[in-house]
């Protein structure tokens, strides 16, 4: 890791001066140990194996050994150009010059006082958050060739004509209303935005021309058409012959988990231990909360994300669940965060962007018109037109098999040069995408910290929800994880509602697309939230839209049409969703 010197930095002491070269030695080691650590063990213990085996364990330890530092390498550069190297670099300076480090006894006094200065926890909170990113794998592809594609042609096709056909649309909406992509806004309405920020809802508005440019609706029919070209999409029928209508919505073959996979990864929940989400017998809960709550202070004073992660997985108080998820998703609140955020606002406040209506289009439509959330509905515009213009967002598109989309400058030539992101982030607003704000209103007071969170959550889950992709986290792996839990443990239910030509994927489908916001009271979907965020997995989603369907399933065997159908389904406020997924995970069931 080089170390470069930063502007503002103040000439080091005399004592800093003696060390510094041992001290930057030590430094890279220390890095590069703690980021090897993280990573694939790069040894195994050669006794016991017999000689034969001795030359081919030797090769692939040293394959694992050389990847191992590759990632450390490449992962001490990526340390070294994030935000925090410079704070981290300040803080080795001060610590190296203090008087405890003897330069006789230089490697030992300095590793034990890196452990009790908190700097070594930041340092594998670093490492932390870069690995839980991606896979070392990915990691290394990266960093030897470039970008990770999606695998699947005819996948990666689809998501291109969808792309394609989001561009159409949008641009003969503009079109239609006579709208430009973006520009400045004059001085009035520069005011007048900075007048009404705090409740942007107050702005006279005419958006009923304006529509979403796509809904859950549209998404699910383009998923419906994919299949794999080496599949025969027609299945047997239930008469035995064959029949053009497919046995599963999702005809692209992705390995899904099963149950008993399940059970083991979401261990805490299959063995129903205590958890907050689950109302307590005999007055338990309260006593349970308050051991959760001094818990929770004990973790958060160790700050230490893979702990704070863990203590996620049996429910979080919610006085702690704002600063727990800001320590798991490594988005803690800094002065460059506050100027970020000020500079969006900026943003937002002098440029106009077409889609800033589609933005309050949505908003009105679903945050706005929820009786959980309409208090809420201005956060919710300033948070997502904020968004909109944030650049790093777009960095998500890395590990995504999605494009983000680019539009031609005024009166420039369609040269590579003259294609900027349109808009700065990305995403293109579809309906309901405000619905995966809103449930932060009731973690967080402070508007910033809210933002960075939800960027966070964004960037790291609910985008997946929007891309034709064979990832297991997409939203066609999803799905299909769905379909095999169905199949599986209910296959009577899921043949009756074939019979009625009802695909139960498709009813199901606007829960998952939306992480079940709006479908389930806050309380409880925060619940679910925190289960995702611990086991860093939407897995959660298909398991709780099959326990959904099976509790109800002795309605459901009663209905004859989707009218039917939706009426046993409609309602979900009434269930509670924890006790749900450890019935559903419950060896018993």
């Amino acid at each position: 890791m080089k170390v470069s010197k930063f502007k503002g930095d103040k000439q080091p002491s005399d004592v800093y001066g003696r060390h510094r070269s041992l001290f930057m030695i030590n430094f890279i080691t220390k890095t590069k140990i703690k980021l090897m650590e993280t990573s694939k063990k790069g040894k195994e213990n050669e006794e016991g194996y017999e000689s034969k085996y001795k030359k081919k364990i030797k090769k692939k330890m040293s394959q694992t050994a050389a990847q191992s530092r590759e990632v450390a390498e490449f992962l001490s550069g990526q340390i070294e150009q994030g935000d925090v190297y410079p704070q981290l670099y300040d803080e080795l300076q001060k610590l190296v010059a203090s008087p405890v480090i003897t330069e006789s006894e230089f490697p030992a006094t300095f590793l034990k006082c890196l452990a009790t200065s908190g700097i070594e926890t930041n340092l594998k909170n670093c490492v932390y958050h870069l690995m839980r990113s991606k896979s070392v794998e990915k990691w290394i592809h990266e960093h030897t060739s470039g970008r990770l594609r999606e695998p699947l042609a005819y996948v990666a096709k689809v998501q291109a004509q969808w792309e394609k056909r989001i561009l159409k649309s949008l641009n003969s909406m503009c079109n239609e209303l006579s709208q430009t992509f973006a520009k400045p806004r004059c001085q009035a309405q520069q005011q007048e935005f900075v007048t009404h920020w705090e409740d942007l809802s107050a702005l006279e508005l005419d958006l009923s021309l304006f529509r979403p440019v796509y809904s859950p609706k549209d998404f699910l029919e383009v998923l419906a058409q994919l299949h794999s070209p080496n599949q025969n999409p027609c299945c047997t029928s239930l008469s035995g012959q064959l029949s053009g209508r497919p046995f599963c919505l999702i005809q692209v073959p992705i390995k899904t988990a099963d149950l008993s996979d399940l059970r083991e990864k979401f261990q805490d929940l299959s063995l129903a231990e205590p958890h907050l989400g689950v109302p307590q017998v005999d007055n338990r809960g309260d006593q349970l909360e308050w051991e959760r709550y001094q818990l929770g202070l004990k973790v958060l004073d160790k700050n230490h994300a893979p702990l704070a992660q863990e203590f996620l997985k049996r429910g979080c108080p919610h006085s702690l669940r704002g600063s727990v998820w800001a320590q798991v998703l490594g988005c803690d609140l800094t002065e460059k965060d506050i100027v970020t955020y000020e500079e969006l606002r900026e943003a937002v406040i002098s440029t106009d962007i077409m889609l800033d209506k589609l933005i309050m289009k949505d908003i009105q439509l679903t945050a706005a018109n929820d009786e959980h959330y309409f208090i809420f509905e201005d956060i919710v515009y300033k948070t997502i037109l904020c968004f909109s213009r944030d650049c790093e967002v777009a960095t998500m598109f890395s590990c995504g098999s999605s494009n983000p989309p680019k539009a031609i400058l005024r009166g420039k030539q369609p040269s590579p040069e003259n294609y900027v992101l349109y808009p700065p982030s990305g995403i293109i607003p579809y309906h309901g995408m405000s619905m995966f704000c809103a449930p932060f209103c009731y973690v967080y007071t402070d508007h910033v910290q809210l933002y960075f969170t939800f960027r966070a959550m964004y960037t790291r889950f609910w985008f997946r929800l929007n891309q034709v992709s064979s990832h297991p986290q997409s939203i066609i792996g999803l799905c299909a994880l769905f379909e095999n839990i169905m199949q599986r443990n209910e296959p009577e239910l899921w043949r009756h509602l074939l019979s009625l030509d009802i695909q139960p994927t498709r009813v199901v489908f606007r829960w998952i697309m939306r992480g079940f916001s709006g479908y389930f009271p806050p309380t409880q979907l925060l619940y679910l939230w925190d289960i995702i965020i611990a086991y860093d997995s939407m897995e959660v989603l298909p398991l709780l839209a099959g326990a959904i369907v099976s509790f109800r399933k002795e309605n459901l065997m009663r209905v004859v049409n989707l009218a039917g159908v939706e009426a046993v389904l409609g309602d979900l406020s009434s269930l509670n969703l924890v006790s749900l997924l450890q019935l559903a995970l419950s060896k018993d069931n």
